[in-house]
């Protein structure tokens, strides 16, 4: 269950950016979760939901998946198509010169924030 540390580093990693730029709260994270990650959605929410508690600025946080479709290139016809219909073999020419161009990646795409007020005394 490889979701329990990819949502140990993001909240490691907001943790740090909350620091970094005085952010006292966070309201929600849109995540961009490849087609093809093998990210488990519902694993993710729920390591998401047990771990956002133990993190004072996420508390009461909002994750937002939003899926980026897998899109995969042909060397020898030079199409684009999509992976999960099709596979490694392309639909076009029936060649298996592929390789994925995206859809397989776990990019932060959004933070919803609150800062503290760097004026006050």
């Amino acid at each position: 269950m490889h979701e329990m540390g990819i949502v140990t580093h993001l909240a490691k990693t907001l943790d740090e950016l909350a620091e970094e730029q005085h952010i006292t709260r966070i309201g929600s994270v849109t995540l961009e979760i490849g087609e093809v990650s093998g990210i488990m959605t519902d694993l993710f929410t729920d390591a998401w939901d047990y771990f956002k508690v133990r993190h004072p600025v996420l508390k009461d946080s909002e994750l937002k998946l939003v899926t980026d479709p897998a899109v995969t290139y042909c060397g020898a016809c030079g199409k684009t198509y999509e992976t999960v219909k099709y596979g490694r073999t392309c639909p076009f020419c029936g060649s298996g010169e592929t390789w994925l161009l995206k859809g397989n990646g776990c990019v932060i795409r959004e933070i919803e924030a609150e800062t503290e007020d760097m004026n006050q005394e």
